[in-house]
């Protein structure tokens, strides 16, 4: 049976200690400064800033972890850094492997960060860390555990690389087939241009007293919010209704299917497209939802265009410069030019992006998978049943 000790009594803890602000420099004097999370890349700390005075310092191999804002983040140092006061240094003593204990302080995150106090930043104390009980099976078992899931760890990051290379897959081929329209001669027009020529093609959703929170419900019509455009994908996530008396007020404001939606407040300037199999749904003043000139532009070319592109980048830096974070509004996005290729290139980019969204869905729900597996194997690990 695996014996259960306190933190503090198989790892020493290191707890940061700024150093005062006339020490700090940008010019690589003294030893380099983690402040924070802030400070951390994919695996080492990656410092912007020095300071002259040396406080808190890690060695070679300790595990840096957050404790200030970001709790329970965490990278392995790869020299001597100085440590803030927003991280600690872990040092495993001898009894405790030190892959072992950075897949547990994973396990156990949610459990630190429930100990956070403070009322402008949760932060954690030496108490709060030593005070967590670690199982210690022998070190040989450890190191047992720690490979299991390193291994396990492996495949994960390896399915993640993979969805972010047909991420730039499918950029590489939007702008081999589209990306000096004046080359090609295509004729210009306007988002406006494109619409559907009916009234209401580019809509917002209703403002003000038109539609009340006290108004939603826990079942009916769905109202689509930024949420769910902001990961430049549609993705169901926090669910809104009103009822069916609701929507036939709001009846001008529905969402169709290969409609383009472009958030206009809070995280501006974020494009996805209305999936196929939407349910009856309206939008909410937060977003611009736009129903296309099907014989003009197809949705697909829409969203990729306004993402990837850099006429429509540069559009949104200068002409709409200031609106990003005021919030955009539908005149911009109106006047938005936008080249118009011919509808074959349009289907033959429409047709490999689905293609390759085939491929990301399958990685996905592969990636899903392994996380519950992960999840499952750690706790097992952690409980001895491994």
């Amino acid at each position: 049976m695996n014996s259960i000790r306190r933190l503090d009594e198989v790892c020493e803890l290191v707890m940061g200690q700024a150093p005062t602000g006339d020490t700090y420099n940008t010019d690589g004097k003294g030893w380099p400064l983690i402040a924070g999370a802030g400070d951390f890349g994919e695996s080492t700390p990656q410092a912007t800033k020095f300071t002259t005075e040396a406080t808190k310092l890690s060695r070679t191999g300790d595990i840096v972890l957050g404790i200030r804002a970001s709790i329970g983040e965490k990278v392995v140092a790869d020299g001597e850094y100085c440590l803030g006061r927003g991280v600690a240094g872990l040092r495993p003593l001898e009894t405790l492997d030190s892959r072992f204990l950075w897949h547990w302080l994973s396990h156990i995150s949610p459990r630190l960060t429930a100990k956070a106090k403070g009322a402008t930043f949760k932060q954690v104390n030496k108490q709060d860390l030593g005070e967590l009980s670690i199982p210690l099976p022998p070190l040989t078992e450890q190191r047992l555990i720690a490979e299991v899931l390193d291994r396990a760890e492996t495949l994960r990051t390896k399915r993640r690389a993979a969805l972010a290379q047909l991420d730039t897959l499918t950029q590489s081929i939007f702008l081999d087939l589209f990306g000096d329209p004046a080359k090609r001669g295509w004729p210009m027009s306007s988002i406006a241009g494109i619409a559907e020529p009916s009234d209401g093609s580019i809509r917002t959703g209703p403002f003000g007293s038109q539609l009340l929170h006290s108004e939603f419900v826990d079942e009916g019509v769905a109202v689509l919010g930024i949420d769910n455009a902001v990961s430049n994908e549609f993705r169901w996530d926090k669910l809104r209704f009103i009822s069916a008396t609701k929507y036939r007020e709001l009846k001008r404001y529905t969402v169709r299917p290969g409609d383009v939606l472009i958030t206009i407040m809070g995280t501006c300037g974020r494009c996805a497209v209305v999936p196929d199999d939407i349910p009856i749904a309206i939008n909410t003043k937060h977003l611009c939802c736009i129903t296309l000139d099907g014989e003009r532009c197809l949705p697909v070319f829409l969203h990729a265009y306004f993402l990837q592109h850099p006429s429509a980048r540069r559009y949104l830096d200068q002409t709409a410069k200031g609106a990003i974070m005021a919030g955009l509004n539908m005149g911009l996005i109106k006047a938005m030019p936008i080249p118009i290729p011919p509808m074959e290139l349009q289907r033959e980019f429409a047709s490999r992006n689905a293609a390759i969204e085939r491929l990301k869905s399958a990685h996905r729900a592969s990636l899903t998978k392994l996380d519950s597996l992960f999840a499952v194997l750690q706790h097992r690990a952690f409980r001895g049943e491994v």
